[in-house]
């Protein structure tokens, strides 16, 4: 099948209606190179009459889409599949370029994106329903999954090929069709993976792009058509999301922000725990929702974790996405590289003691290929020492690479730590006492626990998602928790009776 879908680079990157490319609009935003600071394109930014057209879309293309058997559903999946590997260099330099992360960070979220791709590919398993033969005298039941219609996805800058991923597969699998509207800070990869959609088999109109910004989220969460809406972001845009969009009679699904923690114990594998906290603390510029931003030392431990930790850091190659020396790239914007700087001068202020300063040092002033980076939006990790929790840093997600440093003096003080903070997304546990283990499993209030494992990010069969103010709805999101919420379910009495026993009856049916 050959694709309408524009590339993603040419000047201005539009929005995809029913199949069919759209460039036009009233209002554009900058799309920027965050390593040099240039703007590389120009994003349309939709109007309310563009998001209706999005959804129109979506609804002439529900119905045939959700009659299409579930074998060709599953073969479109298959092909879009391989479409993915095949394309995954491609996808990755394209998110490095708009994004900032470093190329083998994109080819990692390629890799989990891919992950649900294959579990929505098993949807013939996982929409079966149950049956019960005669319930009542020649009376059967059963039930099924439907789809619900139009579904809508609206993602953050900080995955832009994974999260949408997280959505699309399963809801179309359920015969769903589904408006993406994403982050307008590295919008390209969304066309990319349209087109790839397209590729495969899917019909015009069953997955569809609207760019832009409040706008566009406001009329998806306020638009009659629109079933059910999928959010991942930070806190208090969820909780925006989440109250529209119920408030509109909507299934919502809003993923917010976290203050993960990194529990480490005395008796914890020093290196292994130091590695882990500077991996999962700076690792995509700590732009990331399960980025460890608390490392809570424990007991004696905290002066030799500290030390293991900084030494670490200050061996970290701070550079262009696209340099294969670089471990870390720039923020997304000037103005977000600026607020997290804020963040670091704030704990300083506030009586933490600053390990390593992040905003000192050298500046990333030109690229291995003496690219010009003075511009770009560099920021280099800091360490902070001492931290409280009514601490600015600590009470806020930072969401930049800055990694903060609790000390207590017991395990149940660290727990209790984690238990009181208002996020709940993640928290890892590094011990080699299995009793703490099993405790911080079962005990602490956090969705997804690592022991040992620093990110504790699910594989696609199981579901991603937080607690507390990490989750706004009853489902997390990808995995069988996806199922429940892209469907319906229909239950259903029959029974076929002889005529000849057929007679009024005007009480309340009795299955006994």
């Amino acid at each position: 099948m050959t694709s309408t879908v524009p590339a993603p680079h040419d000047g201005v990157v539009g929005h995809v209606v029913g199949g069919s490319p759209v460039r036009e609009a009233e209002r554009f935003g900058p799309v920027h190179d965050p390593a040099t600071g240039h703007v590389t394109a120009r994003v349309a930014l939709a109007s309310v009459d563009d998001v209706d057209r999005a959804v129109a879309a979506a609804l002439a293309a529900f119905p045939g889409w959700a009659s299409t058997g579930l074998s060709r559903r599953v073969e479109i999946l298959f092909a879009f599949h391989e479409l993915l590997r095949t394309h995954r260099d491609e996808i990755a330099h394209l998110v490095s370029a708009e994004h900032g992360k470093v190329v083998s960070d994109a080819e990692g979220e390629v890799s989990r994106a891919l992950e649900n791709v294959e579990f929505a590919a098993g949807i013939p398993h996982l929409l079966k329903g149950g049956f019960s033969q005669q319930v009542a005298t020649g009376v059967d039941v059963h039930e099924v999954k439907q789809p619900l219609g139009v579904m809508a996805g609206i993602t953050p800058f900080n995955f832009p090929a994974m999260v949408p991923l997280w959505m699309i597969p399963t809801a179309i699998a359920c015969g769903n069709t589904f408006v993406l509207k994403p982050s307008e800070r590295d919008p390209s990869v969304s066309l990319l993976l349209v087109r790839l959609l397209a590729q495969a088999g899917l019909p015009d109109g069953v997955v569809n792009v609207v760019q832009g910004d409040r706008v566009a989220v406001d009329r998806l969460l306020e638009h009659p058509d629109v079933a059910a809406v999928s959010f991942v972001g930070s806190t208090p845009v969820a909780r925006h999301v989440y109250e529209t969009g119920t408030r509109h009679g909507k299934r919502v699904q809003a993923l917010g922000g976290a203050k993960n923690h990194l529990v480490v114990l005395p008796d914890a594998e020093l290196d292994a725990a130091a590695d882990a906290a500077v991996s999962a603390g700076y690792g995509s510029a700590g732009e990331r929702c399960m980025a460890i931003s608390v490392v809570v030392a424990v007991g004696e431990i905290g002066d030799r974790l500290v030390e293991a930790i900084r030494t670490r850091v200050a061996g970290l190659v701070v550079g262009p996405g696209n340099d294969p020396t670089s471990q870390m790239g720039p923020l997304i914007t000037a103005e977000h590289r600026d607020r997290v700087a804020a963040r670091v001068q704030s704990a300083l202020d506030e009586g933490a003691s600053l390990v390593v300063d992040g905003r000192a040092g050298p500046l990333v002033t030109a690229g291995a290929d003496g690219a010009d980076l003075s511009g770009g939006f560099f920021l280099r990790p800091s360490l902070v020492d001492h931290v409280q929790p009514e601490h600015t840093v600590y009470r806020e997600e930072v969401f930049g690479p800055v990694l903060s440093v609790v000390r207590v003096e017991s395990f149940d003080d660290a727990l209790r730590l984690v238990n009181e903070n208002p996020y709940g997304n993640g928290a890892a546990l590094f011990t080699r006492d299995g009793g703490a283990a099993r405790r911080f499993e079962v005990e602490a209030q956090a969705g997804m626990i690592g022991i040992n494992v620093p990110i504790p990010v699910p594989v696609g069969y199981y579901s991603f998602g937080g607690w507390k103010g990490s989750l706004f709805g009853d489902s997390h999101i990808y995995g069988p928790e996806a199922i429940h919420f892209s469907t319906r379910t229909k239950v259903v009495t029959s029974r076929w009776p002889d005529p000849a026993t057929s007679a009024i009856d005007l009480g309340f049916p009795r299955n006994r």
